[in-house]
């Protein structure tokens, strides 16, 4: 499987930030960019039950408000709010952890503009060892899918995904979006010293090296 991703990180923005949500200090990371397709294409590749496995995992559940979502191996959920082809509110639980994720899109003169949104309360220790990179190098390799998906028509499935993760240029872009992510925590306030450790952790982490 070949994937351009070089051609995914010029239009992509990431933004790291502290605030409150529901009453608690909690971590957001923001991740925008444009695709090159209709705001009708891509809320279709966002929500369709169907078509969501060729870009990100097989899903199952109720797509609509109050309904249950979940993903295989991966986060379920509860569908929270949803204006169709502008935005969608959901939880983000995975284990014993509960986080939110907001996805809203808008039209761009040169495509739709996409917006994701994910907060999360997360321990201090946890953050000064890994960055938003832990999070975020997940959300991006998922988004490159949707690029790829949106450009190309293919499919791909967990299994080759995570092939080409492990190759060479899997490994070249997991650098890059880890890096990314490092460059999000320092203009965030975080000492430049401590935010590129946790990028290179979570690098090594993506890319199952052993920490020496």
């Amino acid at each position: 499987m070949q994937i351009d991703f070089t051609n995914y990180f010029p239009s992509t923005q990431r933004e790291f930030e502290t605030r409150e949500h529901n009453g608690e200090e909690a971590r957001v990371l923001t991740i925008r960019r444009t695709y090159p397709t209709t705001t009708e294409n891509l809320w279709d590749a966002l929500t369709n039950i169907d078509r969501i496995p060729n870009w990100f995992l097989p899903i199952s559940g109720d797509l609509k408000v109050g309904g249950k979502y979940q993903f295989e191996g991966n986060a379920g959920g509860e569908i929270l709010e949803c204006t169709p082809e502008e935005e969608f509110k959901v939880t983000w639980e995975y284990g014993d952890q509960m986080s939110w994720v907001n996805v809203s899109i808008s039209p761009a003169p040169d495509g739709v503009n996409f917006q994701l949104e994910h907060i999360a309360t997360v321990p201090q220790d946890m953050m000064d060892q890994y960055g938003p990179g832990a999070t975020g190098v997940g959300w991006d390799s998922g988004l490159l899918g949707l690029f790829h998906h949106l450009n190309t028509g293919e499919s791909t499935n967990p299994e080759k995904g995570m092939a080409w993760m492990m190759s060479d240029e899997g490994k070249a872009f997991i650098k890059m979006s880890s890096d990314a992510w490092g460059e999000a925590s320092i203009a965030s306030g975080t000492p430049p010293e401590l935010a590129l450790k946790a990028a290179e952790t979570t690098r090594k982490a993506y890319t199952g090296e052993t920490e020496e």
